[in-house]
């Protein structure tokens, strides 16, 4: 009788966690004030990067929470790699990425080039799409924001080596 009563209980709780799921919640969010801060070390990873941006604009301006871009205060700050994709001369090779980030200017999102990062890669302002600021430093810029209080998002791109269908 004894073995037969944990045994009982067991099934029970097995077959009760078994039945119970996940819940889908929706918290309150505020408009949000964001410096991301993009350091790649391969041009080609900036597409990724820039789902970023998507992934925090696209859940916010859509209901519940129905906010407009203009409300929402992101800031891009650029010191790696991806620099070359503002350059006008390359404008050609890195057209689709050069366009989504137009794209999310006309938004609102400002995008911040690193002086130092452009200096060592021999640019000057005017090699710069329009759209683009240049600030003296990367990260006097990251510093400045947080200190007004922005969240810092450092995108961790990744090259995926195994299928989706492999690890699930």
């Amino acid at each position: 009788m004894k073995l037969t009563i944990p045994l009982v209980l067991l099934l029970t709780l097995s077959n009760s966690v078994g039945a119970e799921r996940a819940k889908e919640v929706l918290p309150d969010y505020q408009a949000p004030k964001v410096v991301y801060d993009f350091y790649l070390d391969d041009p080609a990873k900036l597409d990724s990067a820039l789902y970023w941006i998507r992934a925090l604009m696209n859940p916010l301006a859509e209901s519940p929470y129905d906010m407009a871009p203009e409300f929402m205060d992101i800031k891009i700050v650029i010191h790696g790699t991806e620099i070359v994709t503002l350059a006008k001369k390359n404008y050609e090779k890195y057209r689709d990425q050069v366009e989504r980030m137009r794209y999310y200017h006309t938004l609102g999102v400002e995008f911040k080039v690193c002086g130092l990062a452009a200096h060592d890669f021999g640019y000057v302002v005017d090699d710069f799409q329009p759209f683009i600021e240049i600030v003296p430093s990367a990260f006097t810029e990251l510093v400045h924001w947080q200190q007004q209080g922005y969240a810092l998002i450092i995108p961790q791109v990744f090259i995926r080596t195994q299928a989706l269908e492999d690890i699930r």
